[in-house]
């Protein structure tokens, strides 16, 4: 009988994760008695992920705000320090932000406005345009900020960032100075010793302030990226990808991963003769239409994968090939003649008119989101996702 449903993405249950455990064993347990508790079998090309969470608590990737202020203050002097561009989340930032405050004695914090680099909104453009604010080439005080927009509370969480990190720095025992602009060098106006936050404009941060004349700079990806007082760390992201654990220790992003996605697909093939991809998956890379939010405050979306995601889609559009090449057929005709085209596809499709309006993203990323989306951040309880038919086409 032919197949009538395409791609399945199913959130597996399994054992809460501690320190120390086996994850390619209760990876590959888990799938399979997923699958045997619900009646289907593992099929080649299915992929297994697993989210960063799971893998960075096997690996007991952690490390104390303590260790994050000594790192700080070995790297960039603990005298005082610019902070700049940092994204506005409590989980995300807020708890490194404690670390680098108690690394120094006083903190000159920038932030970009009227967002950050992934979306959280301080202002409107419509308020800038209002106050005749130019955020190419203002940089406003805090005095300045307050008086042209008053308090600005965030839409979804109901926090004033502004104030919540003023008083995060000084509960650390840290002076403070805020201001608000959107070019790096702004900072050297107050310190030449700069730790920049951003996430994914970061190297061009580096490459800026360095060229202006900086003293010291630094960024995330460069705290943490070696064990402190005997830390977790990170040696590619330092403190990117981070999140809130406790009060006073955060997770890092996971290391060493790649071993790991390889001994669950070859444990996989072991097991089932079948040969499946496997990935390590942090945010989606998506964006709310509402909060304005681009869901990527990892530096990646997959750390490792196996090697049959790499790559982008090659998919031609059907309704492309329906309403252009094919627009006189109907019914069975139709079908066949869109078969064909698709099992006779070049394996390249860059600039083919048919393949317009297909997404043109990595693999991973796609992918990605969709686990992304099937796990959820909650209490669903699903930190492995196995997806059925992703590879699929109209003719499978």
């Amino acid at each position: 009988m032919e197949r009538k449903v395409g791609t399945i993405s199913r959130g597996i249950r399994c054992p809460i994760i501690r320190e120390g455990d086996d994850l390619v064993e209760i990876a590959v347990n888990s799938v399979m008695e997923a699958a045997k508790s619900e009646g289907y079998s593992l099929r080649d090309r299915d992929v297994i992920a697993l989210t960063e969470s799971i893998v960075a608590r096997a690996q007991g990737n952690y490390a104390s705000i303590q260790d994050i202020a000594e790192d700080v203050k070995a790297k960039l002097g603990g005298e005082t320090v610019g902070v700049i561009f940092p994204i506005m989340s409590r989980n995300r930032f807020a708890i490194c932000l404690k670390g680098i405050a108690m690394g120094a004695k006083k903190v000159v914090l920038m932030l970009s406005y009227p967002s950050d680099e992934v979306g959280n909104a301080l202002l409107t453009y419509d308020q800038l345009d209002e106050a005749g604010i130019n955020p190419y080439t203002d940089v406003l005080s805090l005095e300045k900020y307050r008086e042209l927009f008053g308090e600005n509370k965030h839409e979804f969480t109901g926090v004033d960032y502004v104030q919540y990190y003023s008083d995060l720095i000084k509960e650390a025992g840290a002076e403070v100075e805020i201001i608000f602009a959107n070019q790096a060098t702004a900072i050297l106006d107050y310190t030449d010793c700069v730790l920049t936050c951003d996430i994914h404009t970061r190297a061009r941060s580096k490459r800026l302030l360095k060229a202006a004349g900086a003293k010291v700079v630094c960024g995330m990806d460069d705290i943490l990226t070696s064990s402190v007082n005997g830390s977790g760390y990170n040696e590619k992201y330092g403190l990117l990808g981070s999140n809130k654990s406790t009060e006073d220790k955060i997770k890092l992003f996971p290391r060493d991963c790649q071993g790991l996605v390889e001994a669950i697909q070859s444990r996989i093939l072991e097991l089932t003769d079948k040969h499946v991809e496997v990935m390590v998956y942090g945010d989606g890379a998506f964006k709310d239409p509402q909060g304005k939010i681009w869901e990527l405050a990892d530096p990646v979306v997959s750390p490792a994968f196996t090697s049959g995601l790499v790559g982008t889609p090659n998919e031609l559009k059907l309704k492309y090939l329906a309403d252009n090449d094919f627009k006189n057929l109907s019914g069975a005709e139709l079908k066949e003649a869109i078969s064909n085209s698709i099992k006779q596809k070049s394996s390249n499709l860059v600039g083919n008119m048919a393949s317009q309006g297909t997404t043109p993203r990595q693999l991973t990323d796609l992918i990605g989101s969709l686990c992304d989306l099937t796990s959820g951040s909650g209490d669903k309880g699903t930190p492995i996702i196995h997806i059925q038919g992703y590879f699929d086409n109209f003719t499978d």
